[in-house]
C-alpha cells in the first residue's frame, strides 16, 4: 500500500494551482464542521487553519507551498507534511473497535486514522472494496450568517478523495501510469436551500428574555426592603396609613410598573419582529404574563418579610433572579425535554416560579432553526387545552402561589411585628429602668416637656404613646380613646416627629408634606395652602429648597422637614422627639417660633435634653427619672418647689478659700458649696431669710481684705432643679 500517497519531489517547493496540491491526502486542524477539501482553499478557506499532507516518510522541513486568494488579498500558503502509516488488522471487526475508541472515546495514546479500507475481497482480476470514513455529518448543513438573514450550505465530505487513494494505488498494480480519477459524489436534485430571515430569540436564546421580565424582582423587593429598613412604613403609620392601605397601594403600584413594562417590552418586541411576541395570541400572552408578574410581586412581597437591609435584599434578588434562570436553561430544560422522564416531575419543579417562566418561554419561542420545525405557529386558546405542552398546569400552579404567597406574606407581617414588639418589651422588662405607671391629663391647648436623665425613657415613652410598641402594664387615652385598643383611629388624629428622620432621600420636601397632608385629608387649595405655610414655617419655602430631592438636604434642613410632617392636618396631638437637635441657632429659633405657633388648638409633647428649649417653648414641663415621672409644672413652679435657693459664685486667688467659705456661711450659714476649683467656688444659699441688698453689702466689704476677681448672684436655673430632682431621686432609689 506504499503506493497509496502520492510522491513528494523534494525539490517541488510550490505548486502551480490547485490542482496539483488536490492530488495529495489533505487535512487540516479546523473543526470537523468546517469543509476543508482542497475545493474550498479559495475564497472560504480560513488562511489562520494549518494544512498537512500525507506521506509515507517525511524529510526535515518538508512543505508543499500554494497560491490562496481571498478576497482581493493573494498570498502563500504552506502545507507540512505528516508521516502516514498503513496498518494491517486481522478483519474488520478489530478496525471497527480500534475506530470506535479513538473517534469516540477520544483514546489520545491509539493511533489517530483517517481512513479505513477492507480488500479482503479484492485480488488482480476484481476490485472490490469497503471504505470507513467519518460520517458524523452526512447529511449536514453549516450555517452562513448575514446582517440580515441566514443560509445553510451542505457540509462535503471528502469521500471521494479517500477512495482515490486506493483505487489508483490498485490500478498502478495493473500498470504503470494507469490511472482512474474519481472526481465527486453527485446527489440526487434537491429543494434549494433559500435564506432565512434572521430572529432575534433565535441569537440571544431564551435565557436572556428570561432575564429581562425577572429582572423587576430584585427591584420590587429592594423598594419593600428599603421602606421597612428606613422605618417609614412605621411613620406612614404613625400619621395614619393603615396596613391594609399600604398592602394595597404598594401592590397596585407595583402592579402598574409591570404591566407597563410588559407592555413595552412585547411592543418593541413585536415591533422588532421577534417571533416569541408575534407568533403567539396577544390574549393568550396577556393573561400569561399577567398572572405571572402578580406570582412575582407577591413572591417579592413574601421574600421582603425575611430581609431588614436593603443591600443584603437587592444582592440576593439579583442572584436569584441569574441563578434560577440559569438553573431553568441547564437543569430544568434537560428535564423537560427528556421525554423518558415523568411528567409529574417536570409538574413538581413548576411550582419553583422561576422554572414555571421558563417553561412558558420555552413554549413561547420558535425552534432554533426552521429546519427543525416548519409549522411551529406560536401558542393559542386552543393550545391551553394541550396536555402536551402542560400550559393549563402552569396556569394553575401560578395563580394558585399567588394567592398562597399574598396570605403568607399576611400572616408573616404580622408575626414579625408582633415578634419586634415582644423584643421590645423582654428588652425592657431585662433594663435596669422601667418607664413606671403614671398618670397625666393635658388640656387641648397645651405643650408639654418630657425632660429625663436617660433618653431611652423618653424614646421608650414616646414609642408606647405612638403605638409603636405595646405598654407592659396601664394605658393612655387621646381624645377618649385608648392606645391599646383604638390606636388605628389615634393615627388619623396625631402628628409624629421621630428622633431621627424617616425620609425618602428621592422625594422632595413639598412631595413629603403633599403625601402626608393627603394622608390627614387635606385635597386641592387647602393642600397647596398647608404645604406651602408649612414650609414656610420652618425656612424650607425660599430659594427652590422645597423643590429639591432630600438626599440633597443638610441635617439640619431634615429636621426642620420633619417637624413640618408632624404639624401638617393639624393633628390634635403632636409628639415630638428631639426636634431641635442638630440645628444651628438661627434655625433652631425659627423653629421654636413654629412649635409656638402651632400650639394652638393642640397638644405638644415634646421630649429635649435641653433646658433652654424646654424653659422657651412649654407650658408644663415633667422630668422623669429612672423611668419614672418625678414631678410637673411650670418653669417657675418647679424652679420655686426644687429651688428656692440664690447661687452665689466667687473667684479669688488661690488660698483664700476658706476664707470666702467663712464669709458666705456668715451670710447663710445653711449655705451648702457645690463647686469648687482653681479659686472658683459656688454655692447655694436658701432664699428665705436672706436678703439680696445684704450680699451685695457683704462682697463689696470683703473687696479691702480679699483679692476677689470676679463675682456673682443669680436665681436657681431649670437645669439646676433637673440636677437636684436627679440627685433626691436616685439617692431615695439607693
Amino acid at each position: 500500500m506504499s503506493n497509496m500517497l502520492p510522491k513528494h519531489d523534494d525539490e517541488l517547493k510550490s505548486a502551480a494551482d490547485i490542482s496539483t496540491i488536490a492530488d495529495f491526502a489533505l487535512g487540516t486542524d479546523a473543526m470537523h464542521f468546517i469543509s476543508n477539501g482542497a475545493e474550498e482553499l479559495g475564497s472560504d478557506f480560513d488562511h489562520r487553519n494549518h494544512i498537512f499532507f500525507l506521506q509515507s516518510n517525511c524529510t526535515p522541513n518538508a512543505t508543499l507551498s500554494f497560491p490562496v486568494q481571498e478576497g482581493r488579498s493573494n498570498f502563500t500558503k504552506d502545507a507540512g507534511c505528516i508521516k502516514g502509516l498503513f496498518l494491517w488488522r486481522e478483519d474488520s471487526s478489530v478496525i471497527n473497535s480500534e475506530s470506535y475508541r479513538v473517534y469516540y472515546k477520544e483514546d489520545k495514546q491509539a493511533n489517530q486514522i483517517a481512513s479505513a479500507y477492507d480488500l479482503t475481497s479484492s485480488n488482480l482480476n476484481k476490485f472490490n472494496l469497503i471504505v470507513s470514513y467519518n460520517s458524523t455529518y452526512k447529511g449536514a448543513t453549516q450555517l452562513s450568517l448575514s446582517l440580515s438573514s441566514l443560509s445553510f450550505s451542505p457540509i462535503l465530505l471528502r469521500v471521494p478523495r479517500l477512495l482515490n487513494l486506493v483505487s489508483n494505488a490498485y490500478l498502478q498494480l495493473r500498470g504503470n501510469g494507469t490511472k482512474m480519477q474519481f472526481e465527486f459524489i453527485k446527489d440526487m436534485p434537491r429543494v434549494a436551500q433559500q435564506e432565512l430571515p434572521i430572529d432575534i430569540s433565535f441569537l440571544v436564546g431564551k435565557l436572556v428574555f428570561v432575564w429581562m421580565i425577572m429582572l423587576l424582582f430584585p427591584v420590587i423587593l429592594s423598594n419593600l426592603v428599603y421602606e421597612k429598613e428606613h422605618k417609614l412604613r412605621t411613620i406612614m403609620k404613625m400619621h395614619g396609613l393603615g396596613d391594609m392601605a399600604y398592602w394595597i397601594i404598594s401592590y397596585c403600584y407595583f402592579l402598574l410598573l409591570s404591566l407597563l413594562y410588559m407592555l413595552f417590552l412585547v411592543f418593541f418586541g413585536s415591533l422588532f419582529g421577534i417571533k416569541l411576541f408575534i407568533l403567539s395570541d396577544y390574549r393568550v400572552q396577556f393573561v400569561i404574563y399577567f398572572t405571572y408578574i402578580n406570582l412575582q410581586i407577591s413572591f417579592a412581597f413574601l421574600m421582603a418579610t425575611y430581609f431588614s437591609k436593603v443591600g443584603t435584599a437587592s444582592v440576593t434578588g439579583y442572584l436569584f433572579t441569574i441563578g434560577s434562570a440559569y438553573l431553568g436553561e441547564y437543569l430544568f430544560r434537560p428535564i423537560f425535554e427528556d421525554m423518558s422522564m415523568s411528567r409529574s416531575w417536570t409538574t413538581l419543579m413548576e411550582f419553583f416560579p422561576p422554572f414555571s417562566f421558563y417553561c412558558i418561554i420555552y413554549e413561547f419561542s420558535p425552534p432554533p432553526s426552521p429546519l427543525y420545525r416548519t409549522d411551529f405557529s406560536g401558542i393559542h386558546w386552543e393550545d391551553l387545552s394541550d396536555h402536551k405542552n402542560g400550559m393549563t398546569d402552569i396556569l394553575i400552579i401560578m395563580a394558585v402561589e399567588w394567592a398562597t404567597f399574598l396570605l403568607l406574606t399576611f400572616f408573616l407581617d404580622e408575626f414579625c411585628t408582633l415578634r419586634n414588639r415582644i423584643r421590645k418589651i423582654a428588652s425592657a422588662c431585662h433594663s435596669s429602668t422601667d418607664w413606671s405607671s403614671h398618670t397625666c391629663q393635658m388640656q387641648t391647648i397645651q405643650l408639654q416637656e418630657f425632660v429625663s436623665s436617660a433618653e431611652a425613657d423618653r424614646t421608650d415613652a414616646l414609642r408606647e404613646l405612638t403605638g409603636f410598641t405595646k405598654p407592659t402594664s396601664g394605658t393612655a387615652y387621646i381624645d377618649g380613646m385608648d392606645i391599646r385598643l383604638d390606636m388605628n383611629k389615634i393615627y388619623t388624629g396625631i402628628g409624629v416627629c421621630p428622633q431621627f428622620d424617616l425620609l425618602w432621600e428621592t422625594l422632595t420636601g413639598r412631595e413629603h408634606l403633599m403625601f402626608y397632608g393627603r394622608l390627614k385629608n387635606l385635597r386641592g387649595g387647602a393642600l397647596d395652602m398647608a404645604v406651602e405655610h408649612s414650609l414656610k414655617s420652618v425656612r424650607l419655602f425660599d430659594d427652590g429648597i422645597a423643590d429639591k430631592r432630600v438626599a440633597k438636604y443638610s441635617g439640619g434642613m431634615k429636621r426642620r422637614l420633619s417637624v413640618a410632617i408632624s404639624l401638617i392636618g393639624d393633628p390634635k396631638v403632636v409628639y415630638m422627639d428631639e426636634p431641635s437637635s442638630g440645628l444651628d441657632p438661627a434655625s433652631r429659633r425659627a423653629l421654636w417660633n413654629a412649635v409656638m405657633s402651632a400650639k394652638e388648638n393642640r397638644a405638644i409633647i415634646l421630649t429635649t435634653h435641653s433646658m433652654e428649649e424646654a424653659e422657651a417653648l412649654c407650658d408644663r414641663i415633667g422630668i422623669m427619672v429612672n423611668g419614672s415621672l418625678q414631678c410637673i409644672g411650670n418653669s417657675k413652679e418647679l424652679k420655686a418647689k426644687y429651688g428656692g435657693t440664690y447661687v452665689l459664685t466667687i473667684t479669688t486667688a488661690a488660698g483664700e478659700e476658706e476664707a470666702v467659705e467663712q464669709l458666705v456661711r456668715s451670710l447663710c450659714p445653711a449655705a451648702n458649696r457645690v463647686y469648687r476649683i482653681s479659686g472658683t467656688q459656688k454655692f447655694e444659699m436658701a432664699k428665705q431669710g436672706l436678703r439680696i441688698s445684704e450680699v451685695f453689702q457683704a462682697m463689696e466689704h470683703a473687696k479691702s481684705w480679699l483679692n476677689i476677681a470676679a463675682w456673682g448672684l443669680s436665681d436657681a436655673t431649670l437645669e439646676d432643679t433637673f440636677i437636684k430632682v436627679a440627685s433626691e431621686s436616685d439617692v431615695s432609689s439607693v
